[in-house]
């Protein structure tokens, strides 16, 4: 049997606080949202001064990231690009903003983040990624 490896609560954590370091240092009010591999939620944290929506937002793209094992600006891309049927997928969040975490090759999770322009969203994502080495 194969394995893989996974995010522990402590990697999560981590995450968790590099992300919001990032955002604070910026000023930036936001929710960050991360989940497992299968888009389950494992952290939900809403900034002070986060939208409500963004409570909504940030979960959904970073299970657009975990499920697609993409980073979710790829399918905002699609549909800005004029393939508007891409819509009809199943699927939230296709807006820039959410991160897979890649371990070993492995989609272990994602961050979304939902809050600033899309662009801050993801930087903010990619921050807390940064802080597993």
């Amino acid at each position: 049997m194969k394995q893989k490896p996974y995010l522990s609560l402590d990697d999560v954590k981590r995450i968790a606080a590099a992300a919001e370091a990032e955002a604070l240092k910026n000023n930036w009010p936001v929710t960050i949202a991360i989940v497992d591999d299968g888009g389950h939620l494992l952290w939900l944290q809403r900034g002070d001064n986060a939208a409500a929506t963004s409570a909504v937002i940030a979960p959904a793209k970073a299970k657009t990231a975990a499920l697609g094992r993409r980073d979710s600006k790829v399918y905002e891309d699609i549909v800005n690009n004029g393939r508007t049927a891409f819509l009809s997928v199943p699927l939230e969040g296709m807006l820039e903003g959410g991160v897979p975490v890649m371990v070993d090759g492995f989609c272990v999770g994602a961050v979304g983040v939902s809050g600033v322009k899309s662009n801050e969203d993801a930087q903010i994502a990619k921050a807390g990624i940064a802080a597993l080495g």
